[in-house]
């Protein structure tokens, strides 16, 4: 791809859009980035924003909360404990995004707006950016019309693709577009400072990569792809391009130094499959997968990733276990994307000495997928449509080179050239709108987690979490005053997706809790009863689901008592109640009227009594004491306590009456 008279093309023969100028196309593209997430402005918070910002406690904090962020765990402000901060695999530290998150917060108050507004404002940047680090790589090697094809086609391809959308659309996924931002400005600054000889150049450049590693530690991958970059796109010594990163080195450096003080490192791998995907039931126990098994489920989520970037339909946000199921190499998917890898990275290495930009592009696609592959370290899922923000990078110059070689092949006359060259940037522009449309569409989905979870949970059936999340958000909606009429079918329908994600996870708590839920509101109390029993057999520490029995078996008892005159059941689910919580004044006084009406006025004096004791200014307690004593024939005692009663409450007798 050298300079050839055989290849220039007069601007007559070259398409109108790439005659554009270069600082306008970059703006073009910014407005294109915008635009395309402009349907999210009126978007609330989904997903995983609550834990970074409508749910983390450093970030409601405003500016105020800012040495917080930077001194502990990403998590830390959400779970508020530092057992639980690391609970997701590896820990995070990613200060600059919450920092951004709290500086809103401060400025626009608790508004979603100001989130996705600055997301896509940031997502059009980085597009720009892209579009002139594409031109700054090409240009020294290549012709203006061969860098201004291949920059827009890679740029192009990258704003719309609509794989980007739950980076942008979640405002959470801002640490994605960070680290992408400011390491494309970083390559940027090193690649003009390598012309300028201004050495103070690369300590902006690794000021700026500093900056995406603190967005998102997986900004690592361009002390590689930084580099190789340099070594690809220049005629750089190898000498002069080792001291060109140096200070990204040191940024690196500085990083690890400082996430390793913050967050400790080692111990034993996550045995729960919400954690750690690559675990199944052997026994009625979690073991890990066999080798075979843990490197064909890696293999097929390649292929998956590399499908998803050509054909990005159906997305969805979740590929928990086992939306992604276990896989063997028997299975041809593994074997078809074994294949894929294989011929792609072999022909990135072949083409490698030559400087082929579609070499580039492959190897920088799998360097940058590469820590979210699971193959180094287990990242919680199996994947992730979002870990593809900065791959898709290397997948969009690598298809706009080799269309570009296409134009340019041997023995092909000047207006063959000409007209491939328009067929070529016409397709692109057709996929470039295509994308467009899908991902403006697929952002509606992202409006709540509603409507997230209940149309992702149609394409992603498998997943546990997905089926969890579901039925969580069917019985939060489904209890709302506007959804009264369908309550009962919301509720039905969410047993059914979490019955679902049990059988996937059998040890899956929060399902059992969320299934003890909807059970309770549909007056199941049965079933609610055995579900949350069944979540603290898995975890006996587990408060929401001992509250939650505790508030059931008390509810169960008055609705038996009241509404189906079961006064055996209606006792009984009442003694459970009080066996774990003994000083409820409520359970004690439901007993004590149940054991009134059954003429067991001996307890019904003992609870009422045991009830005084523990609200003892309380006159209703009193003064029911005081009729059990009536019913048991001790007239004396009932004066005692009804006097006691009208001490405290002289209006009593008439609220009796009334």
């Amino acid at each position: 791809m050298a300079k050839s008279k055989k290849t220039q093309l007069s601007p007559s023969q070259v398409p109108r859009v790439l005659r554009i100028p270069p600082m306008r196309m970059g703006l073009i593209l910014f407005g294109i980035g915008f635009l395309l997430y402009a349907n999210t402005f009126n978007h609330g918070y989904t997903q995983d924003d609550a834990i970074v910002i409508s749910e983390n406690a450093f970030t409601q904090k405003g500016v105020s909360g800012l040495a917080e962020i930077f001194k502990y765990d990403t998590f830390r402000g959400f779970f508020r404990d530092a057992g639980k901060a690391t609970l997701v695999a590896g820990g995070r530290y990613r200060p600059l995004t919450l920092a951004t998150f709290a500086l809103e917060l401060e400025a626009f108050g608790n508004s979603p707006l100001a989130g996705h507004l600055f997301n896509a404002l940031y997502y059009g940047l980085t597009a720009m950016l892209l579009y002139f680090v594409i031109l700054q790589w090409l240009k020294p090697s290549h012709q203006k019309t061969s860098a201004l094809f291949i920059a827009f086609g890679t740029a192009i391809l990258f704003v719309a693709h609509p794989i980007h959308t739950e980076a942008v659309a979640n405002i959470k996924g801002r640490d994605e577009i960070f680290s992408l931002m400011f390491s494309l400005a970083a390559l940027l600054v090193a690649f003009k400072t390598l012309k300028t000889g201004k050495y103070k150049g690369h300590f902006l450049a690794g000021i700026l990569f500093f900056l995406a590693l603190l967005s998102k530690e997986n900004a690592l991958i361009f002390v590689l792809a930084g580099p190789l970059a340099i070594w690809f796109f220049s005629d750089t010594h190898i000498s002069q391009i080792l001291r060109t990163v140096i200070p990204w080195w040191l940024a690196a450096m500085v990083m690890l130094i400082i996430r390793f003080s913050i967050i400790p490192t080692g111990g034993e791998p996550s045995m729960e499959l919400m954690n750690n995907p690559f675990l199944k039931l052997e026994d009625g126990r979690w073991a890990a997968f066999s080798f075979g098994e843990w490197s064909a489920t890696i293999m097929f989520t390649l292929g998956k990733y590399i499908q998803l970037l050509f054909v990005p339909h159906p997305l969805i946000h979740d590929y928990y276990p086992r939306q992604i199921p276990i896989m063997e190499w028997t299975d041809w998917r593994v074997v078809a994307s074994f294949l894929s890898c294989s011929l792609l990275l072999a022909y990135a290495l072949v083409r490698m000495p030559k400087k082929d930009p579609v070499s580039f592009g492959i190897l920088f696609f799998f360097i940058s997928l590469f820590p979210v592959s699971n193959i180094l370290v287990t990242v919680g899922t199996n994947m992730s449509e979002r870990f593809l923000f900065t791959p898709s990078v290397g997948f969009s110059l690598a298809l706009s080179a080799a269309a570009w070689q296409l134009v340019v092949r041997k023995k092909t006359s000047t207006k063959d050239r000409s007209r491939k060259l328009y067929w070529l940037t016409a397709i692109f522009a057709v996929i470039g709108i295509a994308y467009a449309v899908k991902t403006v569409d697929r952002n509606r989905v992202w409006k709540d987690n509603y409507t997230l979870f209940t149309t992702d949970v149609q394409n992603a059936p498998n997943s546990a979490k997905l089926r969890n999340s579901a039925g969580g958000e069917l019985i939060a909606n489904a209890i709302l005053p506007e959804n009264a009429q369908r309550r009962e079918a919301m509720l039905l329908e969410a047993i059914g997706h979490l019955e679902v994600a049990t059988t996937i996870h059998p040890t899956y708590k929060n399902a059992f809790l969320l299934l003890g839920n909807a059970n309770n509101y549909l007056e199941n109390y049965e079933k609610a009863v055995t579900y949350y029993e069944r979540a603290l057999q898995l975890d006996p520490g587990y408060p929401e689901a001992s509250n939650n029995l505790f508030l059931t078996l008390r509810q169960a008892g008055r609705y038996y008592g009241e509404q189906k005159n079961d006064l055996g059941r209606s006792l009984d689910f009442l003694r459970r109640a009080l066996d774990r919580e003994p000083n409820d004044y409520e359970t004690l006084r439901l007993l004590g009227i149940a054991s009134g009406i059954g003429g067991d006025h001996s307890n019904a004096i003992n609870y009422f009594a045991r009830a005084a004791e523990v609200e003892p200014n309380n006159a209703q307690a009193w003064w029911n004491l005081g009729n059990a004593w009536y019913h048991a024939g001790n007239l004396e005692k009932q004066a005692a306590m009804h006097l006691r009663a009208r001490e405290l409450d002289p209006g009593i007798n008439q609220k009796q009456q009334q």
